[in-house]
């Protein structure tokens, strides 16, 4: 009896160093099973913890779902090593060394990451139904006298000089005639492809700076909403045969052996009407005598 005393106190001995070198997660487990009542003990008044400080912070649950899942794997791998024939020390040792910890015997922080990413995603949540009760609040105010949408303010900080020019003659000149020149022929009646697309004479009209930036002015104008181009043509056919004879044009109908050219219009959405007569008319100016311009009846 006493000669195997000092065999068993040194294999307790050569298990303490493996011990304390796992992480802290896996070494709760290890221990487990030598202390089984006071592990219960602790688990049980950290656990209530964790439900308090949940009670009253509902941003930490994200921290106590991620330790949870962290904690359940740790414990699910340890539980399918043994159950495979592996010592339970062993097999604590061989989920702390997948694990990967470092020299210190720290584990990785898994999901610290995506639950971090998760509160973040609370927070703007959170933010943004703040902004709209507060939205709602002003809508139900019978004093609120704001008349102009609260965009108006933004919107030409977006916008270059020359695009307040093309909004302009938009507003007082009306819709603008534009064509896409296309191949024709027989063979464009099966299959037509596009040659040049919505060329007009906006620039040159409009009395821009950059002539060759005018394709880019219109993408913006239609990205904030301003602008919407039509497939239906303007009643005067007189301002199709001035875009038609444009230099620009004339070079993509000579491109190809047979051509066709498809008339367009290009309109200020009633967002953007109201947007020029709020932001770029003159106060004294007679909006009446304004043409009119088409709403959107598609987007291509």
């Amino acid at each position: 009896m006493s000669n195997n005393l000092p065999e068993r106190a040194s294999a307790s001995e050569l298990a303490t160093p493996r011990m304390d070198a796992l992480p802290g997660l896996v070494r709760l487990a290890a221990t487990s099973w030598l202390r089984t009542a006071e592990w219960s003990v602790v688990a049980g008044v950290r656990t209530t913890r964790k439900v308090l400080s949940v009670a009253t912070n509902p941003a930490s649950a994200l921290d106590l779902v991620a330790g949870v899942a962290q904690a359940g794997s740790i414990f699910g791998d340890v539980a399918k090593a043994v159950g495979s024939g592996v010592s339970l020390p062993q097999a604590v040792i061989q989920v702390s060394a997948s694990l990967g910890g470092g020299a210190n015997g720290s584990a990785p922080a898994i999901g610290a990451p995506q639950a971090a990413a998760a509160r973040r995603e609370i927070e703007i949540q959170q933010s943004l139904r703040e902004q709209g009760q507060a939205l709602l609040a002003r809508s139900r105010d019978v004093w609120n006298t704001e008349q102009g949408h609260p965009a108006y303010s933004r919107i030409p900080s977006e916008m270059a000089p020359d695009e307040g020019r093309i909004l302009l003659l938009l507003l007082r000149g009306g819709p603008q005639p534009a064509v896409d020149v296309r191949t024709g022929g027989a063979i464009g009646m099966v299959s037509s492809q596009l040659i040049a697309p919505g060329l007009n004479m906006i620039g040159p009209r409009a009395g821009v700076r950059y002539l060759d930036q005018v394709p880019s002015y219109l993408n913006n104008l239609f990205r904030l909403g301003l602008i919407w181009f039509s497939r239906e043509q303007l009643r005067d056919p007189l301002e199709y045969q001035v875009v038609e004879a444009q230099p620009d044009v004339l070079a993509a109908m000579h491109s190809v052996r047979s051509h066709k050219v498809v008339r367009r219009s290009i309109h200020l959405t009633p967002f953007g009407e109201d947007f020029c007569r709020t932001c770029l008319l003159e106060p004294n100016e007679d909006i009446s005598a304004l043409p009119e311009h088409q709403a959107p009846q598609d987007l291509d």
